[in-house]
């Protein structure tokens, strides 16, 4: 039996798991016509990269991860990849401030209000926002 990408329910994903292929991410075996062949390691292999994805963790950062022997490895990578994504909920947290401040404005251009000059500004994050 073909197993595919259309015979394995991965239909739609083909050019994922061509490029997937090519960045070293998949290896599928081949039939005697070259057509890959996906097995039930393969499709594992898939729903870890696509939860992974799902996590915000990019394709070289998963590579990493699947390449990783030695479990000490792995923790170094999902430690540097937790400190990168606990940085961009922080970044994320402060958005709707920033937002807010924004709204607060009255200034034609929003670039002038030293409000928001204020907030923008890595220093003035904590500066209480609003018309001026």
């Amino acid at each position: 039996m073909r197993r595919g990408a259309r015979g394995r329910g991965l239909r739609g994903r083909a050019r994922w798991l061509r490029h997937w292929e090519t960045v070293g991410l998949l290896c599928p075996a081949r039939d005697s016509a070259g057509r890959r062949r996906y097995g039930e390691a393969d499709l594992v292999r898939v729903a870890v990269i696509l939860r992974a994805k799902e996590a915000e963790l990019g394709l070289d950062t998963i590579r990493a991860l699947t390449a990783a022997t030695e479990p000490a490895d792995r923790r170094d990578v999902l430690r540097r990849e937790a400190e990168t994504l606990r940085s961009r909920i922080a970044a994320a947290r402060d958005s709707p401030a920033l937002v807010e401040c924004a709204l607060g404005c009255e200034h034609d251009d929003l670039t002038r209000c030293p409000h928001y000059r204020r907030r923008v500004a890595p220093e003035g994050r904590e500066e209480e926002c609003g018309a001026g």
